[in-house]
């Protein structure tokens, strides 16, 4: 983006313009660089998100993508069965800008080695972003991060320091801040339109949908050419390959991913905090915590759970999957429910209700890409940063954690920390093979 070594938070601030050239060599060959003034992109993690939400990136005037990555060059095993990889993403950035200046990697350092990238989309699998976006920040690259945040409580509480520390923007992929029905809700509960909150329930999905057709094929098998199996799994144990450990189903084993109460975790969960007015801080306990656990060959994460999360002020947040979908809020005079694309409240003459100029009003976003590169440009803290993004997966990690302990837990949401219990307090991190680590 012209001058790299100009700082990029400066020069996007300020507009400035450096005179390049259209592009018109392969990005091979030199490394794309998109004309002066854009914000270059690259995409690392070219499966089913990515895939679907680089469109929305490139249709924006400000943004060239200029780079894609993946460990898969083309294969199926995504959302219902798909063909997704590296060399589809280098092929629709292609044909979008009519010309071949895309290029294509398997490692995502030589994307961060680029001075002429200025930002990363990450969307690999859970337990490559930590490494993947503290590397990125380390090297000055904005961030945009799909949900969930992080694989562990200590991951997240390490990116959110290093994003702080390298002064770049960094927005996650937790839409539903951008949505404003969920947004309305929260007003509604900040400004006592319910009366005093007591109780917040979260209903997430249950069970271990086969989202890329291959639940079934858990058994280990020889590894399909054009895969880089060793880079996928990268800080995670070695594994024997098999289609259900990787593609889209990655999500139902607990050295990737969390299940449903993590890949729900940054959304719900999150709104719950936004509306609770907690989203830099947490619980104190975590009590009555149930569930049933997939028992394998590959997929261990819990297919049913129930757990409340109770707040320094009594407030009782439930997340499971067997609460209605979505966030209610229940208070002394009402209740507000809001989904996707819906909410409800009761009494109904809630949502007529208007939130005068000196209540409260929420950061508004209605639309979470724009959103970002907006912020990129101005300098502004985007609606999804890092630390509360850390903070709102954190009731989902605390409650896998219950889960698998089996016990109440009190939590030092100051400290981040367990009170006396070290079982528990051994699942805050977990440990990397080599040669991957955070440092």
């Amino acid at each position: 983006m012209g001058e790299r070594r100009v700082s990029r938070r400066g020069f996007l601030k300020a507009g400035a313009a450096v005179a390049v050239a259209p592009l018109v060599i392969p990005g091979e060959v030199l490394g794309a660089t998109a004309p002066s003034g854009k914000l270059t992109m690259a995409f690392i993690g070219t499966g089913n998100n990515g895939l679907n939400w680089m469109p929305r990136f490139m249709n924006d005037p400000r943004v060239r993508v200029v780079a894609v990555c993946d460990v898969n060059r083309e294969g199926p095993g995504y959302w219902d069965g798909s063909v997704r990889g590296r060399e589809v993403g280098r092929r629709m950035a292609n044909e979008h800008y009519k010309d071949e200046s895309c290029a294509a990697y398997t490692d995502f350092r030589e994307i961060l080695d680029r001075d002429d990238i200025d930002g990363v989309y990450i969307s690999t699998p859970d337990h490559w972003h930590a490494v993947i976006a503290i590397a990125a920040a380390r090297k000055g690259k904005h961030i945009y991060c799909q949900k969930p945040l992080s694989l562990t409580i200590g991951e997240g509480r390490r990116m959110s320091d290093e994003v702080r520390k390298a002064g770049v923007t960094f927005q996650t992929g937790s839409q539903q801040r951008s949505d404003s029905n969920f947004r309305r809700a929260c007003e509604l509960v900040l400004n006592g339109r319910i009366g005093k909150l007591h109780t917040v329930r979260c209903g997430l999905p249950g069970g271990i949908p086969d989202f890329g057709k291959t639940a079934g094929q858990q058994a280990p098998v020889a590894i399909p050419e054009g895969l880089d199996y060793d880079m996928w799994l990268g800080p995670a144990p070695w594994a024997p390959y098999c289609p259900a450990r990787v593609g889209v189903n990655f999500r139902w084993n607990l050295d990737y991913s969390g299940g449903q109460i993590t890949d729900w975790g940054g959304h719900h969960p999150d709104i719950a905090q936004w509306g609770m007015g907690t989203q830099f801080t947490g619980p104190v306990r975590i009590q009555n915590a149930r569930g049933v656990f997939a028992e394998g060959p590959v997929y261990n994460t819990a297919t049913e759970f129930y757990y409340e999360c109770v707040y320094a002020n009594g407030v009782k947040l439930i997340i499971s999957d067997r609460e209605p979908g979505g966030v209610t809020f229940e208070g002394t005079e009402g209740t507000v429910w809001a989904d996707r694309g819906r909410h409800d409240a009761n009494p109904q003459e809630l949502l007529k209700e208007e939130i005068g100029p000196k209540e409260i009003h929420l950061y508004r976003s209605d639309d979470h890409v724009r959103n970002f590169i907006d912020c990129v440009f101005s300098g502004a803290e985007p609606i999804a940063p890092v630390e509360v993004a850390h903070r709102s997966i954190t009731l989902a990690h605390l409650g896998n954690i219950a889960l698998r302990v089996g016990r109440d837990l009190r939590w030092d949401p100051d400290r981040e920390a367990f009170l006396d219990d070290p079982g528990a307090s051994a699942l805050l991190n977990r440990s990397y093979r080599a040669p991957w680590s955070l440092d």
